[in-house]
């Protein structure tokens, strides 16, 4: 009873987050485009995980990939064009507590933020990278973007494009101090929430390549692919994803792949005719840089002071 002393308590339950809790904006994608899968993924693995939304924090660049955080119901930072990873990357090295999210495209990533890509690659700050890989830049209306192919006409490059187009994966596998190397398609659900989940539970940058349909701009891509399975091989291994044989055999390409192994990462990803799907590469001991940025950040403001005062004297005459 109210206002009597008594030897109970009150439970105050978890609070637990449904899909809705996640949900922003209502998606403004076009019909068809392979952003509402991946969306609805990282909303499920939010879900799964229980993670809090205000803990929670959706970066992104320039692109239709980038309005990813205005449909995320969690803190978001909708940034400059090729500027994702900088500002995922600072806010990671003042708040380690936080989950960092960042949605990019193949011309926000791979074209203006390519520097960026590549030093957040050799940070390994605990980020979930997603790239949203169309092969054109959509938002401004279908120009060649660093992964069209050669055979694809677009406003800039009416009869192709005059390059061959860039390969992330061998770009990425590169990069000293990765951790998390990804591929996935955006129309296979089961193995998109597989590998995104995996790569979120990972310690590290995960880099998750998502080939992405655009059924506006360039319907050919994704159609290509979906219509010759034979050229999507799918990666499995114990130390990788774990699959049922319903969603296996809609791969007749497979092989064993440990993704431990960078040579072997290196040499699938190298393969220009046949797309490896799953987790190619995972190191989870790899060094990350938040653990070294983030140190003295419960210094208190005076605790700060003396310190910086203690080494100016050093320079006293």
């Amino acid at each position: 009873m109210f206002g009597l002393k008594g030897d109970w308590s009150l439970e105050v339950k978890d609070r637990y987050f449904t899909l809705q809790d996640y949900c922003g904006a209502e998606p403004r994608w076009c019909t068809g485009c392979g952003d509402h899968g991946i969306l609805a993924a990282v909303h499920r693995v939010c879900r799964d995980s229980q993670i809090r939304p205000e803990k929670t924090v959706a970066v992104s660049g320039i692109g239709c990939s980038s309005r990813l955080p205005h449909y995320m119901n969690t803190y978001g930072f909708h940034g400059l064009h090729g500027r994702a990873l900088p500002v995922a990357c600072g806010i990671k090295s003042r708040r380690p507590d936080l989950d960092v999210w960042v949605a990019t495209g193949d011309g926000d990533c791979f074209s203006i933020g390519a520097a960026h890509w590549i030093h957040a690659m050799r940070y390994n700050m605990d980020l979930t990278l997603l790239v949203f890989d169309n092969g054109i830049y959509g938002l401004t209306k279908k120009q060649t973007s660093p992964t069209t192919p050669m055979d694809v006409p677009t406003n800039t490059h009416p009869s192709g494009a005059l390059l061959p187009p860039l390969n992330p994966l061998t770009v990425t596998l590169g990069v000293t101090n990765i951790s998390f190397v990804a591929q996935i398609v955006d129309w296979n659900a089961v193995l998109r929430h597989e590998v995104i989940k995996k790569a979120h539970e990972h310690k590290g940058t995960s880099f998750v390549r998502i080939i992405q349909r655009c059924p506006v701009y360039v319907e050919a891509i994704g159609k290509r692919l979906q219509n010759e399975p034979a050229r999507l091989k799918l990666l499995t291994h114990e130390k990788g994803i774990q699959l049922d044989d319903g969603v296996k055999n809609m791969f007749p390409n497979r092989a064993e792949h440990d993704p431990s192994d960078l040579a072997a990462a290196r040499a699938l990803a190298q393969d220009e005719e046949v797309l490896p799907l799953g987790i190619l590469y995972h190191n989870p001991d790899a060094p990350r840089y938040e653990t070294m940025s983030s140190v003295g950040l419960e210094m208190s403001v005076d605790e700060k002071l003396a310190g910086m005062n203690e080494a100016l004297d050093h320079f006293a005459i």
